[in-house]
């Protein structure tokens, strides 16, 4: 399956939630970006890219469940729910171990264990300050604490940063 089934899946499962649906295209549109500008591998870009789409799972099951979309409760939720969604994908196990992971993880910045990891945080983090319209500290302290990749903090001036 390639990835753009697995976009048109997600959106059939998001169920016309246009926050959620806009959400996660936004996060793999700048994942894509940035991996493809960072130089990933066909594999991890395509790891990263399918973490991207799904990474956010959970967010419904949380909103009923819990009365909110808690980062914590996103991770725990979204790994057994990632994996039913993938389950039936023509994808490689380690791929789909990754992208499990990645969901399981992706409000953890203090585990990064990998470039694919590392963009997906800055991905995501690129769009909830637009979404959450993040103050101008947030972003300078989480340009410093967060970002790493070179592309990511270009795009993070570009967008949000005045000189």
């Amino acid at each position: 399956m390639n990835v753009a089934e697995i976009m048109k899946k997600m959106v059939a499962y998001s169920e016309g939630n246009r926050h959620d649906i806009n959400h996660f295209m936004k996060v793999y549109a700048f994942a894509k970006m940035i991996g493809e500008c960072e130089g990933l591998n066909r594999e991890l870009q395509q790891t990263l890219e399918i973490a991207a789409i799904v990474h956010d799972i959970a967010c419904p099951l949380c909103r009923e469940k819990y009365g909110n979309t808690n980062g914590k409760k996103q991770e725990e939720e979204g790994m057994p729910l990632t994996e039913e969604f993938l389950k039936d994908m023509d994808l490689p196990e380690e791929m789909r171990k990754r992208v499990v992971f990645l969901v399981g993880h992706h409000h953890t910045p203090d585990a990064v264990d990998g470039i694919d990891y590392q963009i997906l945080l800055e991905a995501d983090y690129l769009v909830n300050a637009d979404e959450s319209s993040y103050s101008a500290e947030n972003i300078a302290n989480t340009m410093n604490l967060l970002f790493r990749t070179k592309t990511g903090i270009e795009l993070l001036k570009a967008i949000y940063v005045s000189e």
